[in-house]
């Protein structure tokens, strides 16, 4: 039995497709320690891993300190998340012993504490993985749109963070890509190569084992039985970017009162008495367990966010991709690309637009039939299960 030291951040899309992962681990023999938010520490615990916590309100004024406008402002705001992170996971594990480390790819400082305690590390991708090379071109495009009044004080600012962890942890940060990516000896991305925008990039340190997908271990208030064997519409934008009120009302004016059943979970910022009247052929909740709806539904209508599409399509469900933020849109081109949906833009859409493209999605074979390969190819790929035997593999390579 080993000990794993195990560091993440404090988002659905971050910790879901860990939790099978995890279990498995413990299943496994393993020792787990957890470092998230307390939001998370319930669901957590119930994967059988010891859980332990960092202020996840602090982290986010950290993090937003860096600026939100453009990326490399955001790759300064999870260095100053270090601040937060860093001495509350030193202060916990003081005098703890533990044979190697799983950490976030984007939060969490998880590259830093690797170096810091020197142990192996596995980094654990949740969202596309990217190489340096294609990290590097994307920051160096965006930077050249940023007025140069701008970026020398961002950049100015990167160099005064980096020399604070040098001079505190003797820690070196060579590059952007380091803090945004925490790059290891073993990467883990929860997709397949296939659905990865250029797969065929990455060498075999990256090992792409499909949708890590298991109960999200949450209490259920939903009650199943009321959907099977209608075959609903599925409405979702995730758990971030969701408080939408006129998109909802327009979701209520494209295919209320139709013969289609619909499920919209709107999320815990936005009121079901804000939406004014239903129409009968919805049911509208906060919540709505994402993964069990899912295997009854016929089209998915998503933001687009890595877990919800990869789940959508892991039941062998259509999309209708609207993205909202961050690596969205990526997403939504990457469903266009195979076949397996259609993307939509929020700023323009109308309820027309919006009924035409469900009736498009449902009436063409072409969709249900790419959408049926790419659920063969992620079962196929082992998700949690596989991620735990490249673990293992990684374990044996260090004689762990």
């Amino acid at each position: 039995m080993a000990r794993v030291l195990f560091i993440n951040g404090g988002s659905e899309g971050h910790i879901n497709p860990t939790i099978g992962v995890v279990q498995e681990l413990v299943s496994r023999g393993e020792e787990v320690v957890y470092f998230t938010i307390e939001a998370f520490r319930e669901r957590m615990e119930k994967t059988g891993a010891t859980v332990r916590t960092f202020d996840g309100q602090k982290f986010i004024e950290a993090f937003i300190s860096g600026g939100r406008n453009y990326l490399p402002e955001r790759v300064n705001g999870l260095l100053h998340t270090a601040e937060i992170v860093i001495p509350s996971v030193l202060e916990q594990i003081k005098g703890e012993h533990f044979d190697y480390i799983i950490h976030d790819s984007m939060f969490g400082c998880g590259r830093l504490l690797a170096q810091i305690l020197k142990l192996p590390a596995i980094n654990s991708c949740t969202s596309f993985a990217q190489t340096k090379e294609s990290f590097d071109k994307m920051l160096e495009q965006l930077s050249k749109k940023i007025p140069t009044e701008i970026i020398k004080p961002i950049q100015d600012e990167f160099q005064s963070l980096t020399k604070m962890v040098k001079e505190k942890y003797d820690v070196e940060i060579h590059s952007p890509y380091e803090v945004f990516c925490n790059p290891a000896p073993l990467t883990i991305v929860y997709t397949t190569r296939e659905f990865q925008p250029s797969g065929e990039a990455f060498d075999p340190t990256y090992k792409f084992v499909g949708p890590s997908i298991s109960s999200r271990l949450t209490q259920e208030t939903f009650e199943i039985a009321a959907i099977k064997g209608k075959s609903p519409i599925y409405i979702s934008l995730g758990t971030v970017f969701n408080q939408s009120i006129d998109f909802y009302k327009l979701c209520f004016k494209a295919i209320g009162n139709t013969d289609h059943t619909v499920v919209m979970s709107i999320g815990n910022k936005a009121q079901i008495s804000d939406l004014g009247e239903i129409p009968k052929n919805f049911i509208v909740k906060n919540y709505v367990p994402q993964t069990d709806v899912l295997q009854y539904t016929k089209l998915f209508i998503t933001h687009g966010g890595m877990n919800s599409a990869h789940e959508g399509l892991y039941y062998g469900v259509p999309l209708i991709v609207i993205p909202q933020s961050a690596d969205q849109p990526i997403i939504a081109g990457q469903v266009a690309n195979i076949g397996a949906g259609i993307q939509l833009h929020m700023q323009s859409l109308t309820a027309n637009q919006l009924r035409e493209a469900v009736d498009h999605v449902l009436s063409l074979s072409s969709f249900k039939k790419a959408v049926a390969n790419i659920k063969e190819s992620f079962r196929k790929s082992g998700g949690y299960h596989q991620a735990v035997d490249e673990i293992f593999e990684f374990k044996s390579q260090y004689h762990i």
